[in-house]
C-alpha cells in the first residue's frame, strides 16, 4: 500500500521522466555556456556512413534525443548553421562526434558552444601545449571525459605532489561527509533494531530523484521568479533548496512508513532478522526499479548547479556547489550529534541501541522510538542522495553503488553508534580519493574497503566501538 502512494506520488509530477523510450537511442544536453533551442542534430549509420537514421532539434532545455534501431556505431552531427552568431562549435570536441552504442544502451552525446573569443583562446592553449610537447618530449594526457569522473578530480596540469595531495585531501573529505550523513541513519537502524536495511541505499537514491523532479516543477519555478533578487529570499526559494526540504521530508515519511506498516508488524510475528533481511532485500529491488520505471536510466545533474567557476583558495580550488556540499553536511552532522547528545529522544535513542531490553523496561517507549530512528534515517539518507546528486550524476543506481561504502564506514566507526558512521565515512572518503595519487581511480573503492580490514583486524569493534558481551 505504502508503495503504491509513493508511485503515484512520483508519477503524477514526472510524467516526462516516465517516458523514456527503451532500447538503444543518443541523447544529449546543449548547455555549455546556456541552454540552446532550435540546434539540429543529425545521427548517419556507421562512422563513415551517409544513411540518415534520425534528426532532432533541441528544445527549450538545450536537450535532444534519437531513436535507433539497434546496437552498432553512428555518426552524431551538429548542424552549425543552427548555432547562433554570437557562439561558435570548439575545435574539441568538434561538430561532428563518432561513438559506439551497446545493447540498450541510452548514450549521451555532449557538444559544446563557446564565444569566438573563448575559442580563440582554446586554440592558442592548445598550439602552446603542442609545441611545450615537442620541445620537452612530454605527451599532455588526454584531459577529455574530465566530466563522468566526477569523483575523482584531475589533477591541473603541472600541479606539485603536494598541490595534487591537498586538492583530493578536500574532494575526499566532501565525499566522505556524503557518506557520513548517508550512513548515520543506516547505523542507528542497526543499533536500535539489529536489522541491518540493506534498501538504506535505495532510500539515497529517492531522495535524490525527488529533489530533482520537485525543483524542475514549473511551479517552484515560477515561485522563484517572484523572489528573484532578494537577498535571503533568492535562495530560500530557489527549486532546488525547495525540492531539497521536500526531499528531506518525504525521506523521512518513507522511512517511518516503513517501520509502522512493514518493520512493526513483522515484528510483532517474531519474524527473525534473517527473514527481515531477506525482506529488506526484496524491498530495494522493487523501489530501484520503481524508480527506474518511473524516472528513467538516464544520468543526470541538477540544472542549477550544473556549471559553476571553482574558487581559487591557495592551492585549493573547489566549487561553490562542493564547499555548500561541505557545509550542509558538517551543520546536519552537528546538530544530529547534538540531539543525540542533549535531547530526551536523543538520549532515549542511545537506551535502546544501548540495551533494547533494558530500556523497555525503564518505562521509554521502544516502538515510538524505533519509529522515530526509522523517520531520522530516512530523512538522512535522502539528504544524503541530494548531496550525492550534486557531487556526481543521479541515475537509477547511484544509492546502490554507495551502499558497500556506507556499510564499510558504519563497520569501520563501529557497528550502532551514529558517531562511528561519522567518523568511518570521513575516514573511507579520504582513503578512497588519496588512493588516486598512486593507484587507478577504478580501484580507490578496493583501497577504501582495505584499510577497513586492516583496521578491524587490529580493533574489530570499529573506531567508536566498543566490546559487547556474547550471550
Amino acid at each position: 500500500m505504502l508503495l503504491a502512494v509513493i508511485a503515484a506520488l512520483m508519477v503524477i509530477p514526472g510524467t516526462a521522466a516516465a517516458d523514456a523510450p527503451g532500447g538503444e537511442n543518443l541523447n544529449g544536453q546543449i548547455r555549455q555556456p546556456t541552454t540552446i533551442e532550435g540546434l539540429d542534430i543529425t545521427v548517419y549509420e556507421g562512422f563513415d556512413g551517409d544513411e540518415v537514421i534520425g534528426e532532432a532539434t533541441t528544445d527549450s532545455e538545450g536537450k535532444w534525443e534519437v531513436g535507433l534501431p539497434g546496437p552498432g556505431d553512428y555518426r552524431v552531427v551538429l548542424d552549425e548553421d543552427t548555432v547562433p552568431d554570437e557562439y561558435v562549435v570548439p575545435e574539441k570536441p568538434g561538430s561532428e562526434l563518432e561513438v559506439s552504442v551497446r545493447q540498450d544502451q541510452q548514450r549521451t552525446v555532449v557538444f559544446r558552444l563557446v564565444t569566438p573569443a573563448e575559442a580563440a583562446e582554446e586554440s592558442k592553449e592548445a598550439s602552446q601545449e603542442a609545441t611545450e610537447g615537442e620541445d620537452g618530449g612530454a605527451g599532455g594526457g588526454d584531459a577529455a571525459g574530465g566530466e563522468e569522473d566526477a569523483a575523482a578530480p584531475a589533477a591541473e596540469p603541472g600541479a606539485s605532489f603536494g598541490e595534487t595531495f591537498v586538492q583530493l585531501t578536500v574532494a575526499g573529505l566532501t565525499f566522505g561527509l556524503i557518506i557520513a550523513v548517508s550512513s548515520v541513519g543506516l547505523s542507528l537502524i542497526f543499533g536500535t533494531t539489529r536489522m541491518i536495511n540493506f534498501a538504506h541505499g535505495d532510500m539515497v537514491t529517492f531522495g535524490a530523484f525527488m529533489a530533482m523532479m520537485f525543483a524542475n516543477m514549473t511551479l517552484f519555478s515560477s515561485l522563484h521568479e517572484v523572489f528573484e533578487g532578494i537577498p535571503v529570499l533568492d535562495f530560500v526559494f530557489n527549486p532546488l533548496v525547495l525540492g531539497l526540504l521536500l526531499a528531506v521530508v518525504l525521506g523521512g515519511a518513507l522511512g517511518a512508513g516503513l517501520e509502522r506498516f512493514l518493520w512493526r508488524p513483522l515484528r510483532a510475528r517474531n519474524v527473525a532478522l534473517i527473514q527481515m533481511f531477506i525482506v529488506t532485500i526484496g524491498f530495494s529491488l522493487v523501489l530501484r526499479h520503481v524508480l527506474l520505471v518511473v524516472f528513467g536510466a538516464r544520468r543526470d545533474k541538477y540544472a542549477q548547479f550544473r556549471i559553476q567557476e571553482p574558487w581559487e583558495l591557495g592551492p585549493v580550488s573547489i566549487t561553490p556547489r562542493d564547499a555548500a556540499i561541505m557545509a550542509v553536511a558538517v551543520v546536519v552532522l552537528v546538530l544530529v550529534a547534538s540531539m543525540l547528545q542533549f535531547t530526551r529522544m536523543g538520549k532515549a535513542m542511545r537506551a535502546v541501541a544501548d540495551n533494547r531490553d533494558l530500556a523497555e523496561s525503564s518505562g521509554i517507549d521502544v516502538n515510538r522510538v524505533t519509529l522515530y530512528v526509522w523517520g531520522l534515517g530516512g530523512a538522512l539518507s535522502a539528504l544524503g542522495g541530494v548531496l550525492y546528486g550534486l557531487n556526481a550524476t543521479v541515475h537509477w543506481q547511484m544509492g546502490f553503488h554507495l551502499l558497500l561504502l556506507m556499510f564499510a564506514a558504519v563497520i569501520l566507526g563501529g557497528l550502532g553508534t551514529a558517531y562511528g558512521a561519522m567518523a568511518g565515512g570521513i575516514v573511507i572518503g579520504l582513503v578512497a580519493m588519496l588512493s588516486t595519487l598512486w593507484f587507478s581511480p577504478q580501484l580507490m573503492n578496493v583501497w577504501a574497503l582495505g584499510i577497513m580490514i586492516l583496521v578491524l583486524l587490529v580493533r574489530p569493534q570499529g573506531i567508536l566501538g566498543r566490546r559487547e558481551r556474547v550471550g
